[in-house]
């Protein structure tokens, strides 16, 4: 059996000939491939670092099972898809959700072992009747109202827990951050909020040493006097050891709060699958369905054992896009350095130090930027929102999802935020759709293909024929971004 894992060496191994490219089944010499692999991992420290910070998880397990999930990827797709699993943005806004709500770090990650399922379920359904059955039942309209209330539902988070910390060093790390997004170019630019975090962690340290203590909110929400930037569990992690790992609690009330970011994850896993597959100059629509499975099984494994979800990651796109070197050589060698990085401890502890009021300053723009995106996939798919076939079920979703809206069924038993908007978006959609007179109908074709062109004759349901550029490509992309 073809696992993937036998790659032919590119020309002289040293650097692609001019206008050539290293293709996923060839490498460079190992010393260079694996010099690759650690930009892999630094290209995702942002985001797969900030993520398990956020959703109150232990950073070091992120890092050692984004190792793992990756390597379940690239023996899933057979070496044909090349890319690097870390933790998704996406998933922090149901984590803040659920916390909130009372839960614990298990309720967490069994919320989110629940949703690893669902994608998994639904990766096995697209290799069975293709890509049309996600666009049929998520057209643009749905998929960007729901990334937009995923992020915009965060607000809260930002404005009532990380930013009262400290609001002067929120303020300044959020100017950095933003000047960061946008001014940089190339590399520096895709790792742009894990810049902004240390710039916040070297400014923290510094107003601690001039100004002393902080009186405000603690992470707790204790008013006290408190140093800003608190480094003693550094000095009490081991140089060496395991994450702290612990089992899922499932919820119902926790895991209808996570469900909903299966759309989002859908839209990621396919952008990501066209993105590669152009770069690369491969039809990869026979593999949509094995991603997006490969995905719920790598964030199936992580929350198994207490850590986060796990998804693909645009920013090693652009670390691929840079480097015209699409090997999994370099992917494996990722996958190792994210392994050896989760087994010291003293690492994850400097990271889990990071000041609230650094991620006050951060997630005011990511928390934006996500729900953003939300408006750029309608953007990309020219969604007509003058149609009130589109805009009726989004304006309602969005107001409940934003607003926190709660609809009580018993005593112990409600939908609301994102769960509850979620619903109102998809079920209001195609039920407005089936008794919609026939000219709002006609604004906007039914299927969405942006992965693929689909091939109607049925010989190969996952995937169809290759195609232009559609709504859903546009879907698919905007969602992917969403996390980085």
């Amino acid at each position: 059996m073809d696992l993937g894992v036998r790659w032919t060496l590119h020309g002289d191994g040293r650097t692609p000939a001019p206008g050539a490219v290293v293709r996923p089944d060839e490498r460079l010499s190992w010393p260079r491939t694996a010099g690759l692999g650690a930009q892999h991992v630094v290209a995702m420290f942002g985001a797969s670092f900030v993520a398990p910070v956020l959703m109150g998880l232990d950073p070091n397990l992120a890092i050692m099972m984004s190792g793992v999930a990756t390597i379940v990827f690239l023996l899933a797709t057979r070496g044909r898809v090349p890319s690097y699993l870390g933790c998704s943005l996406s998933f922090v806004g149901v984590a803040a959700v659920i916390r909130a709500q009372g839960g614990s770090s298990a309720t967490v990650t069994g919320a989110v072992f629940v949703v690893g399922a669902a994608l998994f379920l639904v990766g096995l359904a697209v290799r069975h009747f293709g890509a049309r059955i996600i666009h049929a039942a998520m057209p643009p309209i749905v998929t960007g109202a729901v990334v937009m209330l995923i992020g915009f539902n965060l607000a809260p988070v930002t404005a009532a827990t990380y930013w009262p910390q400290d609001q002067w060093t929120a303020l300044f790390v959020m100017l950095f951050t933003g000047l960061a997004v946008v001014c940089l170019r190339g590399f520096w630019s895709r790792i742009a909020i894990f810049l902004g975090l240390v710039f916040g962690y070297v400014l923290s340290w510094g107003l601690d040493r001039v100004f002393g203590q902080i009186h405000s909110a603690d992470a707790s929400g204790a008013v006290t006097d408190h140093w800003r930037l608190d480094l003693s569990g550094v000095g009490q992690a081991d140089w060496i050891g395991l994450p702290t790992l612990h089992g899922p609690s499932f919820e119902w009330s926790a895991i209808l709060v996570a469900l909903p970011v299966v759309i989002a994850l859908i839209a990621e896993n396919a952008g990501h699958v066209k993105a590669v597959g152009e770069m690369t100059g491969d039809n990869l629509d026979d593999k949509l369905g094995t991603a997006i499975s490969a995905d719920g099984v790598g964030s199936m494994l992580s929350t198994a054992v207490g850590g986060p979800p796990n998804t693909t990651y645009s920013e090693n796109i652009g670390v691929m896009a840079a480097t015209r070197v699409y090997s999994t050589a370099a992917y494996w060698a990722a996958a190792g350095f994210a392994l050896l990085f989760g087994l010291c401890p003293k690492f994850g502890a400097v990271v889990a130090a990071v000041p609230g009021g650094v991620l006050g300053g951060i997630t005011v723009i990511l928390y934006g930027m996500i729900g953003l995106l939300g408006a750029q996939i309608w953007t990309n798919a020219k969604v007509d929102l003058r149609n009130p076939l589109n805009l009726v079920p989004a304006a309602a979703g969005i107001i409940i999802g934003v607003g926190n809206v709660t609809l009580e069924f018993t005593d112990t038993f409600s939908l609301s935020g994102i769960a509850l908007g979620t619903l109102v978006v998809i079920t209001g959609y195609h039920a407005l759709r089936a008794f919609a007179p026939a000219h709002l109908k006609t604004q906007e074709p039914l299927l969405d293909e942006g992965t693929s062109s689909y091939d109607t004759s049925g010989n190969d349901a996952e995937a169809g024929t290759s195609g232009g550029k559609g709504d859903g490509e546009a879907d698919g992309e905007g969602g992917q971004r969403a996390k980085s």
